[in-house]
């Protein structure tokens, strides 16, 4: 499996081809631009801004951009994009990490930027209905007078859409959960243009399929989001954070078990190694101390936070906590949190001209310990430049890794590295990713995961997508893949 993994990531990219738009049917151009007028572009700088990635993963240009403002509009392209066979891929903020945004077969991109607005928002029943270009720091910024937030916090101001597409995680899913968790209910328009709701308003529902599910996480390969429901949470009475030092990182991950198996109901707890630690300092102007360090939040009551803290700062004192630096203060704890989202930028700006191969992976608590030892010894043997951190609580850990652009042999490494990790990941228990879902970055791993399920996964795929159309080369079964 290690050996496939190299392959498809080594393999060469996608050329950008700037005349690719005119492979697109005149008459479906003609269509589409009629449709949405100036808010259809085959111009070649307009493609470029949609062939891009935040990590090292690339492809070409897609052979047009389509900003839809409604539903209907998103149905009428995909109608129209099935009667020609053209592919469809949807682009929210263009956060991803393995590739899910990106044309690996051309065909148009679909940019919800223009459907950005909330819908509702219902405060008694503690929802609210948006459209998939709303970015999560919108939808809490306009949330800020009724006394509810939306909890999933993956860093990135990613947008919700792509969060649901994604099932994003982020630092506080081990108090609130993911996007599967927080999402209710969806309208989705179809391969073929029909406009389906999955889910309702209702806090719970035993009645047939649950397709909300199925569509969140399935990465645009199913169809389009064009709504969500979402459950909100009330904004904490008090808020208290801290960063605390550990002499190893064994320690630190031994701390953050105990915490978790004695139930302490963490909003946060993150983990930075040594590494991260430095990058940090670097980039945001803190001072942490150079050593493995927990990031910890509490939220509720002030009697209950503040009783959290102390029973949390019991635990760390006796895995050997070299002290706390407390953040009680809204602008203290902005700024932890601003250094901790800040990580990749801090790591990758630690090396100047480098790029980075990103992974993640999820492991059961109780082998979250060997899993980050052993992807540090691994690391250190490599010779690369790497840090460890992630969302710990819920055993969840990634690895940045700095290379060379131009350095094969430093190219090669990693990706043995980021491959090793999910091998490692899947002999414990856990998962090839925690959060950064599949895209195609992480596609050759999918059958070592899921065995004969993957090959069901392709086929709910043909069935719902027969002409496999939407956001094709990602997640399931290709042709040259064998389940």
């Amino acid at each position: 499996m290690a050996i496939s993994l190299l392959k498809w990531r080594a393999s060469p990219r996608r050329p950008l081809q700037p005349d690719r738009a005119m492979d697109l049917p005149a008459s479906l151009l003609q269509d589409l631009s009629a449709l949405l007028g100036e808010r259809f572009s085959t111009a070649t700088a307009e493609r470029a801004l949609h062939a891009q990635s935040e990590s090292h993963i690339g492809a070409g240009l897609p052979d047009a951009v389509a900003y839809p403002a409604d539903t209907a509009e998103v149905s009428r392209i995909a109608t129209l994009c099935a009667a020609h066979g053209v592919p469809l891929v949807a682009w929210g903020a263009g956060s991803s990490l393995e590739g899910h945004a990106l044309a690996v077969k051309g065909g148009i991109t679909v940019d919800f930027r223009d459907m950005n607005r909330i819908i509702a928002v219902q405060p008694e029943d503690m929802l609210c209905t948006v459209q998939p270009g709303l970015t999560r720091e919108a939808l809490n910024q306009a949330l800020r007078d009724t006394g509810l937030f939306f909890p999933v916090d993956p860093g990135a101001n990613a947008s919700l859409g792509g969060m649901a597409a994604t099932r994003a995680s982020g630092t506080t899913a081990v108090r609130y959960g993911t996007m599967r968790d927080n999402v209710l209910g969806l309208e989705v328009v179809l391969a073929g243009g029909a406009v389906i709701r999955t889910g309702t308003a209702a806090p719970k529902s035993s009645a047939g399929y649950d397709l909300t599910a199925l569509f969140v996480g399935a990465e645009g390969t199913l169809g389009l989001i064009t709504e969500l429901i979402l459950r909100l949470q009330g904004q904490p009475e008090a808020v208290s954070a801290a960063s605390c030092g550990f002499t190893d990182m064994a320690a630190a991950v031994a701390c953050v078990i105990e915490t978790i198996q004695t139930g302490l109901p963490m909003a946060r707890i993150e983990f930075l190694d040594p590494a991260t630690v430095a990058a940090c300092n670097a980039f945001s102007g803190t001072d942490l101390p150079l050593c493995p360090q927990l990031l910890v939040e509490f939220h509720g009551a002030p009697e209950a936070v503040a009783a959290d803290a102390r029973r949390f700062g019991d635990i760390a004192a006796r895995h050997g906590s070299t002290g706390f630096h407390w953040a009680t203060a809204t602008e203290d704890r902005t700024r932890l949190w601003n250094m901790r989202h800040n990580a990749y930028r801090a790591i990758l700006a630690s090396r100047p001209g480098a790029k980075a191969i990103v992974t993640d992976v999820c492991v059961p608590i109780s082998a979250l310990a060997q899993a980050v030892e052993d992807t540090r010894a691994d690391i250190a043997e490599s010779g690369l430049s790497g840090s460890i951190l992630g969302h710990v609580g819920d055993g969840n850990f990634h690895a940045i890794l700095l290379i060379d652009p131009a350095d094969e042999v430093e190219i090669a490494r990693a990706k043995w590295l980021a491959t090793r990790m999910a091998e490692r990941a899947l002999a414990l228990g856990g998962t090839i990713t925690g959060e950064h879902g599949v895209g195609f970055g992480k596609l050759p791993l999918m059958a070592a995961e899921h065995g004969a399920a993957w090959a069901v996964m392709g086929q709910i795929k043909r069935a719902l997508d027969p002409l496999d159309l939407m956001n094709p080369g990602k997640l399931v079964p290709q042709a040259t893949e064998t389940p």
